[in-house]
């Protein structure tokens, strides 16, 4: 699996270590990845990362400083260990199952009239679940380890912003086709999470 990391060169002061070509790093600083730093002279202004069969590779233009070298090499492999967070955050969460409930949900309480992508993913840290106006779903890994009523709750709530994009009256009584709403808001705010702060359910705009 590949996934790359883009981002524009920058002049910065850091002293964190400088390799040429492939070399392996101490675990204190890469947790014993493998790091390949390619010097390249079509790039002037960008860096780049990718994993590649567990090895990060950086590509720098081939005019940047060892300090700036230095710099992205880090700079990348903090990309890549959040990365491997997400990765292992996600393990064992199946979005086909989740489709599946929120499929349900969807018959129950919207006639099985909504269209809608959803999936579970780990970089969501500010809220439980979130509604693009295009209907594609996102939730919180974390919400997995939830109540299964709980869970349904925040499906029925993202549900609903497809329908009724804010948090207008008119939104919460659909929210409230759910007989266990109320209960449910009540687990979160057990859980030190009101009804209109970010760790709640929400939409999100644009």
């Amino acid at each position: 699996m590949t996934e790359r990391c883009v981002a524009a060169l920058r002049p910065c002061a850091w002293d964190i270590y400088t390799q040429p070509n492939i070399m392996e790093v101490g675990p204190a600083l890469l947790e014993e990845r493998l790091v390949r730093v390619v010097r390249s002279a079509r790039r002037r202004r960008t860096v780049s990362a990718r994993v590649v069969a567990g090895v990060l590779e950086v590509r720098v233009p081939s005019g940047a400083s060892a300090e700036e070298e230095r710099v992205w090499v880090e700079r990348m492999r903090r990309w890549a260990e959040r990365r491997d967070r997400r990765q292992q955050r996600l393990s064992g969460l199946d979005n086909d199952d989740l489709h599946r409930r929120a499929t349900t949900l969807n018959e129950r309480y919207f006639g099985g009239g909504l269209r809608f992508a959803i999936q579970y993913v780990a970089h969501q840290e500010a809220r439980f679940g979130s509604c693009s106006p295009s209907g594609s779903i996102r939730i919180a890994h974390r919400v997995a380890a939830l109540p299964a009523w709980v869970r349904d709750y925040v499906l029925v709530h993202e549900l609903a912003h497809i329908v009724e994009p804010n948090h207008s009256v008119a939104f919460w009584r659909i929210v409230e086709r759910y007989p266990l709403a109320e209960r449910a808001k009540g687990f979160l705010m057990a859980l030190g999470v009101e009804a209109d702060e970010p760790l709640t359910p929400d939409c999100e705009a644009g």
